[in-house]
């Protein structure tokens, strides 16, 4: 017996317009085309382009997808209605939709009845007029329509019958899709799901001489709500999502499409992208995060890099003998991975299966792991924190068993600061003592802050021997004071992210000298890295 298709869910991202609205959000003509592109292989089938005309970088970014065009998206123009008591044929930002050259448009009207009255300052009747002839003008110049009715929810509930009246205007005019916008986020999921039922059931009644369009959902997250109102409209009969990747937005934002997919294809059974493409959604959530230069949210469902972690012990264990003890889905399927937690509410088990991730196989009753397990709770009680600098463990774990790997040891560090009145702190000169197979380098080096000088002095002591070095980078820095009532002697605790191109890791230092702190943390990075290199290298020659 032929299986029947999943229900199809048609995917339509706003990011790269709605989601730019964000506060702290702002981006390049350069990074909207790379998102698009990047959307286009996860293989959305509406892409949100911006509002040609409305800035020149909008416009600049649909002339060059002319010349590079997407490959499985369509790109969409966006734009509002006609002002009021003119002629859509007349309008100037209209003209500037058309010359964007995209086959589809979305138009933004009105569907509340004090919006039309106090925002647009003109007549009830007047606005469907705008609808219709915005719509109607559209149409015959060859575009396929996608109606957003604006605060369309709270039209509905203060003057139900207008902002019927408004779809049927649009539904008339030849608009393909009405697309239902939670504009102000303060609609629950009840809500929702009765209004768009009713919304279903009067177009298929008013569409008996016409196509009847479909229906979609657009929600904002002022209540948190933005994802669950977006799935109670699909199961009430809406066939269109609108969101943004990481739920960027205005205010609160968007509609979060790296949970909204997920949610529909895995846990609903609708279709929405393909296997291989949804196995992409975590490495697209992250490629978004940096390009938009916001630091990506950790705790994210599905493709947090915490969504899959587990710390506690007895999690820890069971997920060893079932994952499906603490996880709802399997990693893989969103293109994350499980991550077991070193610290120091850590058991055994953590210590086995986080040893397992460098390729080491423990055995409980062995010295070894209980050492690992008994320094690593030692180390976290003095301020130590390993489940945010997994390679520092890594080194811990290594020299636990008696492997691990002395590239350079150091003899010593020195810093000076110049201090110019009345102005922060500029340049700073790190002087390094370090030795190699049993020679002392004496090196000094200057830097952005006295960190950055001595991550250069070290580089610079030690590039003739390891010449890999001159491709490890500091990628991130982080400080924490630990016990702030102690005052100037209170312990830091430093954080260091370095990379070497490819990879990322991360290492921590603690002391009551920040300096200390932080030369200890930048020490294990360039360690740890070298580690990697040489296992590389071990790798390829075993390999032949």
């Amino acid at each position: 017996m032929t299986k029947n298709p999943s229900p199809h869910i048609w995917l339509y991202d706003t990011t790269l317009r709605d989601g730019t609205q964000r506060e702290g959000l702002s981006i390049s003509t350069e990074d909207k085309l790379r998102i698009a592109h990047r959307l286009d292989q996860l293989g959305i089938p509406f892409i949100e382009g911006g509002w040609p005309g409305a800035n020149p970088k909008d416009v600049q970014f649909f002339w060059q997808l002319q010349e590079d065009p997407l490959k499985l998206s369509q790109i969409v123009a966006f734009c509002s209605t006609r002002r009021p008591h003119t002629h859509a044929a007349d309008e100037p930002m209209l003209q500037d939709i058309l010359a964007a050259g995209s086959s589809w448009v979305t138009i933004f009207g009105k569907s509340w009845d004090l919006h039309v009255t106090t925002g647009l300052k003109t007549t009830l009747e007047e606005n469907l007029a705008m609808i219709r002839d915005t719509i109607e003008f559209f149409r015959s110049q060859g575009r396929r329509v996608i109606y957003d009715a604006e605060h369309w929810f709270d039209g509905y509930k203060h003057n139900r019958d207008y902002a019927l009246q408004t779809l049927k205007a649009a539904m008339l005019a030849g608009a393909e899709w009405l697309v239902l916008c939670d504009t102000n986020g303060g609609t629950l999921p009840h809500e929702v799901s009765q209004i768009v039922q009713d919304v279903v059931k009067v177009t298929r009644e008013d569409s008996t001489q016409l196509p009847i369009p479909q229906i979609g959902i657009h929600t904002h997250n002022d209540s948190d709500m933005a994802v669950a109102n977006a799935l109670a409209a699909v199961m009430a009969g809406a066939t269109m999502v609108q969101g943004t990747i990481n739920g960027y937005g205005e205010r609160c934002g968007n509609a979060n499409l790296c949970s909204l997919i997920p949610n529909l294809q895995l846990k609903l059974g609708y279709s929405c992208i393909t296997e291989h493409q949804l196995g992409q959604l975590t490495e697209a959530s992250r490629f978004v995060s940096e390009v938009v230069n916001l630091a990506p949210d950790e705790h994210a469902p599905f493709v947090g890099r915490s969504a899959f972690a587990h710390k506690g012990g007895i999690h820890v264990s069971a997920v060893e003998r079932n994952p499906l003890t603490y996880e709802h889905i399997q990693p893989e399927q969103v293109g994350n991975r499980r991550r077991i937690v070193i610290s120091e509410q850590a058991g055994i088990s953590n210590v086995l299966a986080k040893a397992r991730t460098f390729g080491i196989e423990l055995d409980k009753q062995t010295p070894e792991a209980k050492q690992i397990l008994q320094r690593l709770k030692e180390l976290e009680s003095e301020g130590y924190q390993f489940e945010a600098a997994e390679a520092s463990f890594a080194l811990l774990m290594y020299e636990a068993l008696g492997g691990r790997q002395q590239f350079f040891e150091v003899k010593g560090f020195q810093v000076h600061c110049d201090l110019v009145e009345g102005k922060e702190m500029t340049n700073a000169l790190a002087t390094v003592k370090v030795a190699v197979n049993g020679k002392n380098i004496l090196e000094a080096a200057e830097g952005n802050g006295p960190v950055a000088a001595l991550d250069a002095a070290l580089r610079k002591a030690l590039v003739n021997f390891y010449p890999q070095l001159a491709t490890f980078e500091l990628t991130d820095y982080k400080v924490r004071i630990l016990d702030g009532h102690t005052g100037t002697s209170a312990k830091t605790r430093a954080l260091v992210e370095s990379g070497n191109g490819y990879q990322r890791w991360t290492t921590v230092g603690v002391s009551p000298n920040i300096l200390a702190a932080s030369y200890q943390a930048v020490v294990e990075g360039l360690e740890y890295g070298l580690l990697l290199h040489a296992q590389a290298e071990a790798a390829v020659k075993a390999s032949g």
